[in-house]
């Protein structure tokens, strides 16, 4: 055995350090999400016992008006969400120069990265507040009549989407920063003595280069704005009238508040969540290693 481990210990060496890390993920990641499939054939209150009832869950959730706007909350999350990836784009550009208080400019921008989701949420109901909240006072002062976000079913989802986007742009704006010091200097010199410039510089040389961080962002925001529990829960706790809620703040609602115990429901939902977290990244990876292969 020990001559056969000294044989081959360059081969054995990166699996060993991997171990504990699979091990980990195998068993926080992947078990629980094959548990949450086969708990979503189940009703189950989570103390007494579960009863089998097929796919019973996923013909209730067909006739419920909630998950249907939960449903379309989270695509309008996903679709806006999508703004982070220009605009942290833009961002790390504009950082990435070598100008007279640069450092300032880029501690303004990490701010949100750094701050905790519940502070973005209070700051921003603070920011709508009725009568005395700044954006309240900004529309009241240009139409005579303010708007209160956070209490409008027509508005109440893109006040929270806004919120969120704060803190993503600037995490994006990051991934940028770190491709963009990757990007080789000699091929945009190469550019440059081409005649290159301005929006041919960016799309035919910098992005092309940037695709491994776009491809962290992307990811990164889509599973941020499919799981966007938290600003939901602090700045609307799904209201009014549950015009906010988002799958995952349903499932939250139907398994583990003081409304639900519904186990099974609750994994049903998370199984239609994670399935179009998977279309979604899914399909964005295959077309990266398309465009991979092509090139």
């Amino acid at each position: 055995m020990q001559a056969f481990f000294k044989t081959h210990q360059r081969r054995l060496a990166p699996w060993l350090f991997l171990a504990p890390g699979a091990a980990f993920f195998l068993f926080y990641v992947i078990a629980p999400i094959f548990e949450s499939m086969a708990l979503s054939f189940y009703d189950w209150d989570g103390l007494g016992e579960a009863t089998w009832v097929g796919i019973g869950n996923y013909i209730e959730l067909l006739d419920d008006d909630a998950f249907y706007i939960s449903l379309k909350n989270n695509l309008l999350w996903l679709v806006l969400y999508m703004l982070a990836i220009p605009f942290g784009l833009a961002i790390a550009i504009f950082l990435n120069q070598t100008v007279w208080g640069i450092r300032a400019y880029k501690s303004l921008f990490f701010f949100p990265f750094v701050i905790s989701q519940v502070v973005v949420g209070l700051m921003f109901s603070w920011f709508y507040a009725p009568n005395f909240g700044l954006l309240y006072t900004l529309i009241e002062a240009v139409t005579g009549k303010g708007v209160a976000i956070l209490a409008d079913e027509d508005y109440v989802t893109y006040g929270i989407i806004a919120a969120g986007l704060w803190p993503q742009i600037a995490y994006v704006m990051i991934l940028y920063l770190t491709g963009l010091n990757n990007v080789a200097p000699d091929q945009i010199e190469a550019a440059r003595l081409d005649g290159a410039k301005g929006w041919k510089m960016l799309w035919y040389v910098i992005l092309p280069q940037l695709r491994p961080a776009t491809f962290i962002a992307v990811v990164v925001t889509v599973i941020g704005a499919l799981r966007s529990f938290d600003l939901v829960s602090i700045m609307t706790d799904g209201g009014p009238y549950g015009s906010s809620r988002v799958l995952s703040f349903y499932m939250y609602e139907q398994a583990l508040s003081e409304y639900g115990f519904r186990m099974g429901y609750g994994a049903a939902i998370a199984v239609v969540l994670f399935a179009i977290m998977m279309v979604f990244i899914t399909g964005f990876i295959w077309k990266m290693w398309r465009d991979e292969k092509d090139h």
